[in-house]
């Protein structure tokens, strides 16, 4: 499969997949191959059909693990085989519809100031006061905080886009204390190490060990922060289209569902709400 791998890969890099769906589309093509031992090219749309209800059924994944399985497929026998459009006739488990357990403003102001390390602190405080997404936050430069204009420059982010985003003055201040004292060179958060952006889970760990020691116990990880940022928002009054701007979503949709974790929404006409003035 070297040959059909590299195709797919250069593909994906062509239509600007990020990271993250390069290696989960190779893994499930992987798996795929090792599932019947044969050559791709070899199967017929009954295999892939069987495959499919195979990982609902027996395996057992989860909704999402198998959507992403499917697309995985689709994209490498419509692209790379110049198949047909694939007919296969697949009914995922029902997605469960959940709502997560919340953290509130003064659970988050709890967590932020748990914390001794400023940088530390001034990534907790970044996230929830713009609602980056992890890989957003961890990829900033120095040179993406625009202080005249009070914004923050997310550099290609989800589906390889640029966008801009509200840069509270309370984060500032904080940014700037960080700054006055790691002095960053060109990442804003980089390791100490490698002075490349930090992994994942170096965030993820701070994240969670804070919690704990703010004593909060609610389910879930750094992504809570995200969340806060767009109920609190909601909460304040931000227009429904602006959260999708600042969210960076590309369907109103996607966050509509927020909306729904806000019961008494009631939607006003400011653009910025700065979560860390107290």
């Amino acid at each position: 499969m070297s040959l059909l791998r590299q195709q797919m890969i250069d593909l994906m890099t062509v239509r600007n997949f990020s990271p993250r769906t390069h290696a989960s589309y190779l893994f499930s093509m992987v798996s795929l191959v090792k599932y019947f031992r044969r050559s791709p090219e070899e199967l017929t749309q009954d295999d892939l059909q069987n495959y499919l209800i195979y990982l609902i059924k027996e395996k057992g994944l989860a909704p999402a693990s198998c959507r992403l399985q499917w697309h995985a497929i689709r994209f490498f026998y419509s692209h790379v085989l110049h198949w047909p459009e694939l007919t296969l006739e697949v009914q995922y488990p029902g997605r469960p519809q959940r709502i997560p357990e919340l953290l509130t403003r003064s659970e988050v102001i709890r967590i932020l100031e748990v914390p001794d390390n400023v940088k530390h602190q001034s990534m907790l405080k970044t996230c929830y006061s713009t609602g980056l997404r992890i890989s957003e936050l961890l990829t900033l430069k120095v040179a993406d905080i625009d202080s005249e204009r009070m914004l923050l420059r997310i550099d290609q982010g989800k589906g390889a886009k640029d966008r801009l985003v509200p840069l509270p003055p309370v984060l500032l201040d904080c940014l700037r204390q960080y700054w006055r004292q790691a002095r960053p060179q060109s990442w804003l958060f980089p390791s100490e190490q490698t002075l490349r952006p930090l992994h994942p889970t170096s965030i993820s760990k701070v994240f969670k060990e804070a919690k704990q020691r703010a004593g909060i116990t609610k389910k879930g990880g750094i992504h809570s922060l995200r969340h806060a940022y767009a109920t609190h928002s909601l909460e304040q009054g931000m227009p429904i289209h602006l959260l999708q701007r600042w969210l960076g979503h590309r369907s109103l949709h996607t966050t509509l569902r927020y909306v729904h974790w806000v019961p008494a929404y009631n939607p006003g006409e400011a653009e910025v709400y700065d979560l860390l003035a107290v």
